[in-house]
This record gives structure tokens, C-alpha cells and sequence, in this order.
């Protein structure tokens, strides 16, 4: 991203620098995590074989107007099965539109969220469909506890809607449903302010808000039927599965737990400093996806590696300046921080309640005085062979590069793949590494 909302200076005085001077940091090497890697190999024809089962097709009626939901999630080959499910939809003789469906994401404007479909590749040009892009919502009754359920106004009065979503273990809750396409209806379909009432009790009921706005919907608003999609650990599309309206209610849960057994994992599970090259709401919502990271800003969820040091480097273009995620970082970089556009992560921060992600870690004026002091500040660990992890980012980490201390652990595991030797690492002339 060339645009930058500031341009800091940092440790003009260098005084920084020289209490870190002494820190190395050790050869590392890139390593191989080994993982399923099945597939969907022909996106079009899987589309097209989902619209032909006699439930789905039948749900289509000829001259009506099709709301399609395309949230702000990273997903994969997302423009290229929005473009077949809109050529599916017209095939059946229906005139389909997409919404963003994505709550507060892309500043809680209609102009953000429609840049955000843009950084995607959803162009109307591309998927030959119009994209009806508004944080207008219709209020379509209460849910069982009386709360008011508001959707998109366009979807709320189209004849019919699609929800198109990917299902994959939330980041903050724990739940039958999290993310997926209850979490679409219940959150991504109400924009702003839908997804402010729902987040409105925090994540400790989040997974009851998520069914009882979910139920809502499915009874009062026209969903004609779910595609869900789930992604392996290589960020591939390994599942594209369209489920009638009637049948969201318990398949999704199946796919849930097929969605958990295909993510992927950090295999080192006891970790001194983990390095993430770039974070960004195109990776997670968090920014880093804490299923694998550990960085989970609430309670709610656990799991994964034992991490004493977080390092954040960068944020990624697609991001748009939204850092959320750079609050679970110990340390950041000058770089990330002056890409930071607050405009547009504050409100995703304030609508979900949950402020942690938005703040700011310690900055360093470059990646290699970030990593030393994530180095000098550990404590209870050998630093001069510290166990340390670097990942791109949480959507790519079949190759990860390792500290040389974990050397033999990797040797020993039969999920990892030694690819080169162990070198010093390279810094260019501003202290930075090559992302």
C-alpha cells in the first residue's frame, strides 16, 4: 500500500538502538509444514454441479431479483466463485446483485465496504452483476429474546437471498455456529448497525446471539439457500457446498467441525518470539487469525502454541490501513504504524466491543530492532538460541522459517520438512527484511 497516514520519526536519538546493539539474532531456515492438500481442482463446474441439485435450482424463480452476500473475510478464489455463482443465478433465469455483507468492516461506510469488495477483485466488471453497496438496514421483527433484527434494506427487499460465506472456527467465541453463514445472516447481513446489537452482550453470549439473530432471519427475511465454503490448510478451496435454507440449520454445524480438522497449525508448539511478517482483515478479522496465533483478544477461545513474544511487521495492502490485530503484537514496526488508518478500524473495534486488537504495540523504527527487543525483553529463555517462528501471515503457513534452537525438533517431526540450511538473516540498508 504506497498511502501513508503519517510519517514518524523514531529513536532520533539512537538511544534505542544502542541498548539493543548486542542482541543477535539467530540463523534461521525455511521449513515445510506438510498438510492435506485436497482441493476443489474445477471451481466453475463444482459451482455448477451445486446449482443443478434439484433443491437449490428449484429455489430460483425466473425475473427475481437475488440478493448475493460477499463479506470482507479472506477468502480464496472469492471474485472467481462470486462470477460463477452469478453466472449460475442468471443461467436459472434470475437478475442477481451483490451486497457487502459485512457488518462494520470497511469504516462502516458504503464507499469502505465497496472498497474493500474492490481489493478483493469483485468488480462489476468482472462478475457482470451489479453491487448495491449502502449501510441502509430494514428492520424485519425481534428475535426470541425481543431484540430488533435489521438487515441490508436492498437484500431485505429483493426476492430472494443467497448467503455465500466461508465456515471456519471464529476467533473469539466458541459456539455451534461461528463463522459461517449463520454468522453472515446474523452479523455481515446487518451491517453497522445489525452487528452492533448482536455484539451488544460481548462474545461471552456471542454464541447464542449468532443463533437466535440466525433464526430470526431465516424465518422472516427471503434466504433461498447458503453456498459454504471451506479452505484447507494452503489456503485453497477444498469444499463449495450449496445447502437449502431448510438444511443450514444442521449442516453447517458438520462443516464446522470439517473446517476444524483442515486448518492448519503451527506444528512448534512452545515458541519464544513468533514473527508475523503482515497482518491484515483480508488474512482474519483479527487481523492474524488467532486459531493458529494464539492472540485471541477475549476469553472466549483458546487454543494454540505457547508464545511468550509477539512481533508484528507489516500490515498488508488489502487491509487498507485497518490494523486491527496489531493490539495482540508486543512489538511493531515504524512501517506498520505509519500505514495505520484509525478511520477504519475503530469502528469495527467499537461495534464489536472488544478494543483490545485496535491498540498499539511498542513501535520500533525497523524489523530488526523489532526482533531484538522482542529478544531482550523475553525472559527465562536462552538468548543466544532463542526458539523463534516467522510466518507470512496466518493464511500462508505451509513454509514457515525457524530459529536454528528448533533445529532438532523439526529433524524429529514427521509433519515438517527441513528445506535449507540455517543462515544469518539479511536486513536491507533501513533494518527491514524482505516481506
Amino acid at each position: 500500500m504506497e498511502k501513508f497516514f503519517r510519517d514518524s520519526s523514531w529513536d532520533r536519538d539512537g538511544v534505542i538502538e544502542g541498548i539493543l546493539q548486542d542482541i543477535s539474532i539467530p540463523k534461521m531456515a525455511k521449513v515445510r509444514q506438510l498438510f492435506d492438500e485436497t482441493k476443489v481442482e474445477d471451481i466453475p463446474l463444482a459451482i455448477e454441479t451445486e446449482f443443478n441439485k434439484k433443491e437449490i435450482s428449484s429455489s430460483i424463480i425466473k425475473d427475481a431479483s437475488i440478493a448475493i452476500t460477499v463479506g470482507s473475510r479472506g477468502i480464496a478464489n472469492l471474485a472467481l466463485i462470486v462470477r460463477e455463482v452469478v453466472k449460475n443465478v442468471k443461467r436459472l433465469g434470475a437478475h442477481p446483485f451483490i451486497i457487502p455483507a459485512m457488518g462494520s468492516h470497511g469504516g462502516a461506510t458504503a464507499a469502505g465496504q465497496l472498497e474493500v469488495l474492490h481489493g478483493m477483485g469483485v468488480t462489476e466488471e468482472y462478475i457482470d452483476a451489479p453491487i448495491k453497496s449502502s449501510m441502509d438496514t430494514t428492520h424485519i421483527g425481534v428475535n426470541v429474546d425481543g431484540q430488533p433484527v435489521l438487515i441490508d434494506s436492498f437484500a431485505a427487499a429483493s426476492d430472494g437471498i443467497i448467503l455465500l460465506g466461508r465456515v471456519k472456527p471464529h476467533t473469539a467465541f466458541r459456539g455451534t455456529y461461528e463463522s459461517g453463514l449463520y454468522k453472515m445472516m446474523a452479523i455481515g447481513l446487518g451491517k453497522q448497525k445489525g452487528a452492533e446489537v448482536c455484539h451488544v452482550d460481548g462474545f461471552g453470549r456471542m454464541g447464542h446471539n449468532v443463533i437466535t439473530f440466525g433464526e430470526a432471519i431465516l424465518e422472516k427475511a427471503p434466504i433461498l439457500f447458503g453456498i459454504a465454503l471451506i479452505e484447507n490448510a494452503f489456503d485453497d478451496t477444498a469444499i463449495i457446498e450449496a445447502i437449502h435454507r431448510d438444511k443450514i440449520t444442521s449442516r453447517e454445524p458438520e462443516l464446522l467441525e470439517k473446517a476444524r480438522t483442515l486448518m492448519p497449525q503451527i506444528a512448534i508448539s512452545d515458541i519464544d518470539i513468533l514473527i508475523v511478517d503482515q497482518i491484515g482483515k483480508n488474512f482474519s478479522g483479527d487481523g492474524m487469525d488467532p486459531n493458529i496465533t494464539a492472540t485471541y483478544c477475549t476469553p472466549y477461545a483458546s487454543g494454540g502454541p505457547i508464545v511468550q513474544r509477539y512481533v508484528v511487521l507489516d500490515l498488508s495492502d488489502e487491509t487498507h490501513g485497518n490494523a486491527m490485530g496489531a493490539g495482540m503484537a508486543d512489538i511493531g514496526t515504524k512501517r506498520l504504524f505509519d500505514k495505520i488508518d484509525f478511520d477504519a478500524a475503530y469502528p469495527n473495534a467499537l461495534t464489536c466491543t472488544v478494543l483490545m486488537g485496535a491498540k498499539i504495540p511498542v513501535i520500533l523504527k525497523n524489523d530488526k530492532n523489532a526482533i531484538q527487543a522482542a529478544i531482550f525483553t523475553s525472559v527465562d529463555i536462552d538468548k543466544k538460541n532463542p526458539r523463534i517462528v516467522r510466518i507470512a501471515n496466518t493464511s500462508h503457513i505451509s513454509t514457515i522459517i525457524v530459529s536454528e534452537a528448533l533445529k532438532q525438533e523439526v529433524l524429529e517431526d514427521d509433519g515438517l520438512e527441513l528445506l535449507e540450511e540455517f543462515t544469518e538473516v539479511e536486513f536491507d540498508e533501513k533494518g527491514n527484511l524482505d516481506l
